[in-house]
């Protein structure tokens, strides 16, 4: 409402004082209600469209290498690998049992390796997620070859939500029972701060939220101390809600970074005011040879719509050399 009506304003002006207009021809309640009309008439069809845009997933492929071996189950050297990179479903108030079975479906189809999701499963509040025990039911039937691990995001964590805003809650953020207890039921594993080696070949690691890392830690392990044990000879892949501290993850030997948080703004102009604040906003940056993806999301928050962004998996086919 308010994009159009600025720019109905700004038409007006325009004409008034640049074109010289008379007012007389333009100020008049026929203008208006026509303007009006026309106005509203956007602001409608947009708004619908925005809602059905919301529910429509999309595939963004990627295609990386990593300069590095790595090995199958068998021992043998593997030539690459599919990740499906997923991110902010947020559970509650506006993605149910419907959207999930979509994002699952569109999962499935990739044939996955290895499934990820970058953080805000949750929308705050545990009491807004509806039937829980068959949305853990559809989230169990994710096929991936080595299994489907997680972060947590900042919105991960306990806390009334009103009109899409947090308030009240906890002194300390912390994510409810009720949400771990679903994350280990649908067949997640979640990474807080901690890391698995898969096939003793490849490292993945989850980082806790860089806002709100939640469950009374205030500091979350800094990108050295990440590595510093690591064997950097092997892929590393850190899974991080925010795309933050990108620079320092590619000194500390990370191979591929990827997140979500964004929403690629989520609505237009959103994704041009996002695109000012973060180093990536959506999509992908090569940073000193450290591959950074940032996906716009599956869900919404706040409003239940999408324009000018979409919502996305990222299938990304790791090539090893």
């Amino acid at each position: 409402m308010i994009f159009f009506i600025v720019i109905a304003e700004l038409g007006r002006f325009l004409l008034l004082h640049v074109f010289r207009v008379s007012k007389d021809k333009i100020c008049v309640p026929r203008i208006r209600r026509i303007v009006g009309c026309v106005c509203a008439t956007l602001i409608m069809c947009i708004s619908f469209w925005g809602v059905v845009n919301a529910r429509l997933v999309r595939v963004t492929p990627y295609d990386v290498t990593i300069n590095k071996e790595a090995r199958d189950e068998n021992g043998q050297k593997m030539d690459s690998m599919k990740i499906v990179l997923v991110a902010d479903l947020h559970l509650g108030y506006n993605i149910g049992v419907r959207q999930v079975q979509r994002i699952v479906n569109s999962i499935n189809k990739q044939d996955a390796d290895l499934v990820l999701i970058a953080g805000d499963i949750f929308d705050n509040e545990w009491e807004a997620v509806d039937q829980p025990e068959e949305l853990e039911k559809i989230l169990r039937g994710i096929k991936s070859k080595y299994g489907v691990y997680a972060c947590y995001g900042n919105h991960d964590i306990q806390e009334q939500v009103l009109a899409g805003f947090t308030f009240g809650g906890q002194k300390e953020k912390t994510s409810s029972p009720e949400m771990d207890e679903f994350m280990e039921k649908a067949g997640i594993t979640l990474l807080r701060d901690e890391g698995v080696l898969i096939n003793d070949s490849i490292y993945i690691y989850g980082r806790r939220d860089a806002h709100r890392p939640g469950n009374g830690v205030t500091d979350r392990v800094s990108a050295d101390e990440i590595t510093k044990n690591m064997d950097k000879s092997k892929p590393i892949i850190i899974l991080d809600h925010e795309p933050k501290e990108l620079e320092e993850l590619s000194s500390a030997g990370v191979d591929m970074d990827l997140c979500g948080h964004t929403h690629d703004g989520q609505m237009f102009p959103g994704n041009i005011l996002v695109a000012m604040m973060w180093e990536n906003s959506c999509g992908y940056l090569n940073v000193d040879g450290m591959h950074n993806i940032v996906t716009s999301g599956v869900g919404v928050f706040g409003p239940d719509m999408r324009v000018g962004t979409k919502a996305e998996i990222c299938p990304i086919t790791v090539n090893f050399k």
